[in-house]
């Protein structure tokens, strides 16, 4: 599998095996820093970062050997998306090692400089991989669930990543602090209701008392990973084409879902283990729903085969 990733984008590929060391550079530092930036470990961010390019450059490879006709767009993309992800990591690094935060820092020409280059490559990342979307979209593939897994998972992959923009909006007390002509060192928070920092999750230092834009901008992220995983696992049993397909496109609609849920509580300051009674109504509704269309999926393919049944 890993030659024939290196035989369809080698920077692609190149760029996955680079965050093994990468990551554990970013352990070391986990066991040996004892700094704290933003109430976490300075070296917790590379870390994240570092399973989470290596994630998914590696699926993009493999996707694109779905997609053997479009060698233009693989190339462009593969090129743009190693450069953006190398860049990406490297500022992340190299801020850590410099003891302050890599996102929403302007307290220095420098830091700000960073933030802006980091900023402008994903963003222009994000609109060339519009291609591979529409490039999911034309091909036609032998497994239509798969198919439709990657079409989905890609355009929700993008909404994920533009998401990221809701982070970068002055908060309400950045704002006063500018009225009050202290200047913006910071500008923008992945917190919302808190400054960043504060009690999180173990592992993704995801805030426990506020909410958190990190938690729907990862989850949509990701989609890319798991509905194609979804896809798979469900080609591994004795299930139509059809039925794989419907089953697919709920899984869809439900992830999609999930990301709209998580984005509104966390626009409500509200933390993700904390919900209030809305909240786990809009939740348990989300997972009712889930539930009674994937049984009518299974269920319209079992009467399609019943003899008498209309």
């Amino acid at each position: 599998m890993l030659k024939q990733l290196w035989r369809t984008d080698a920077p692609l590929t190149f760029t996955g095996l680079l965050m093994l060391p990468a990551l554990a550079i970013a352990i070391a530092g986990l066991l040996l820093d004892p700094r704290i930036i933003t109430d976490a470990p300075a070296w917790l961010k590379p870390a994240k970062f570092a399973v989470s390019i290596a994630i998914y450059v590696f699926t993009l490879a493999w996707a694109f050997t779905l997609i053997p006709e479009w060698r233009k767009t693989r190339r462009v993309v593969g090129w743009a998306t190693a450069i953006t992800m190398v860049l990406e990591f490297a500022i992340i690094a190299l801020q850590a090692y410099r003891g302050t935060t890599s996102h929403f820092n302007f307290s220095t020409p420098l830091n700000g400089v960073l933030f802006i280059i980091m900023g402008v490559a994903i963003v222009a990342q994000t609109f060339i991989s519009i291609a591979v979307a529409v490039a999911f979209w034309r091909q036609r593939f032998e497994d239509p669930a798969m198919g439709w897994a990657l079409r989905l998972g890609m355009i929700m992959t993008i909404v994920g990543a533009f998401s990221a923009g809701f982070m970068t909006h002055p908060t309400a007390a950045q704002l006063a602090g500018v009225h009050a002509g202290q200047g913006m060192p910071i500008m923008g928070a992945h917190t919302v209701g808190a400054p960043d920092g504060g009690p999180g999750l173990s592992g993704t230092g995801w805030s426990t008392e506020h909410g958190d834009l990190r938690i729907p901008h990862f989850i949509g992220l990701h989609a890319l990973q798991v509905l194609p995983l979804i896809a798979f696992m469900m080609r591994r049993r004795r299930l139509s084409s059809d039925t794989r397909v419907r089953l697919t496109l709920t899984a869809a609609g439900s992830y999609f879902t999930l990301v709209v849920l998580l984005l509104i509580q966390a626009l409500r300051g509200q933390p993700f283990l904390r919900p209030d009674a809305l909240t786990f109504g809009l939740f348990g509704a989300w997972a009712l729903v889930t539930v009674i269309c994937g049984w009518r999926s299974v269920n319209l393919a079992s009467a399609a085969t019943t003899p008498g049944t209309i």
